[in-house]
């Protein structure tokens, strides 16, 4: 923790001026929540198909809507910012994204899109993307 010089003497800062300095940062601090925000996307890929994960804490399942059409995913929702009471904590520093949010994901032809399936689970939305069985994403032509 820095020292500071108060009246030619060393002084310790307050338990309060410390976290006030922890609390601010190089970059401008919002004081209150944003109108949209972009979840977090992570894409894994195993020999069944894909799995999408969304991080969207504090959305509830029937926030979220998901539609295919012409080869796009779109998962799209909002999150609620708590409503501001007049005795209630008022925000000192936000971080957290809230608003509405929509991401946009270009499925592949090999996507049996009629079997995804979604789950909302601890804050991560979780859609399972199943390779069609019956379409071929890849081989290998013996030539004679």
């Amino acid at each position: 923790m820095p020292t500071l010089l108060y009246n030619n003497r060393l002084a310790r800062p307050s338990f309060h001026s410390a976290l006030n300095e922890m609390l601010r940062d190089t970059l401008p601090a919002q004081t209150k929540p944003t109108e949209s925000f972009n979840p977090a996307a992570d894409v894994l890929e195993s020999p069944e198909g894909f799995q999408l994960q969304l991080v969207l804490p504090g959305v509830a399942k029937e926030d979220v809507k998901i539609d295919f059409q012409e080869g796009r995913l779109t998962v799209s929702g909002e999150r609620k910012a708590p409503e501001a009471a007049e005795n209630a904590p008022k925000f000192r520093r936000v971080e957290s994204g809230y608003g509405t949010f929509s991401r946009t994901f270009r499925l592949p032809d090999t996507v049996a899109v009629t079997a995804i399936s979604a789950e909302l689970t601890d804050g991560i939305l979780h859609l399972t993307l199943p390779f069609d069985s019956k379409k071929v994403g890849k081989l290998q032509i013996e030539v004679r």
